[in-house]
């Protein structure tokens, strides 16, 4: 039996060679900033640059069926404010406010052949964020 982290980690992977064939460059993993008192920890699984220059801040989903519904039904509204926030955060860094990004999802179904699907723009920033 394989366990959750495994999976996730295999899907990760499997995103990131997938991206790359597609010509994004890997800029940061797993980019984790600390939570405040009450909330918890925010995770950027993928950084990547496009040829253009554009940042992609991506959510891997990986699942081993789509049994229960696809991947990307994970990614309801509090997963995604913990991407932005760790995102934003990691913006802040680089003193570059003209900088165009955005937020993709890739889902990772692990059957045979294993199945990839780039979403971009699968969500937006809110109006009410700034960096």
């Amino acid at each position: 039996m394989v366990t959750t982290k495994a999976l996730g980690d295999e899907g990760e992977e499997r995103a990131l060679a997938h991206l790359r064939r597609a010509g994004l460059e890997l800029v940061q993993r797993n980019y984790r900033v600390a939570g405040g008192p009450g909330r918890p920890a925010a995770e950027v699984d993928l950084i990547l640059r496009e040829r253009d220059g554009t940042l992609v801040f991506v959510e891997v989903k990986t699942r081993s069926s789509e049994d229960f519904g696809r991947p990307f039904s994970a990614v309801d509204r509090k997963k995604r404010r913990r991407i932005i926030r760790g995102a934003m955060a990691w913006l802040r860094m680089l003193e570059l406010p003209d900088l165009t990004f955005r937020f993709d999802v890739v889902e990772v179904v692990a059957s045979e052949p294993p199945e990839v699907r780039i979403l971009e723009n699968a969500f937006q920033l809110p109006a009410n964020y700034y960096y």
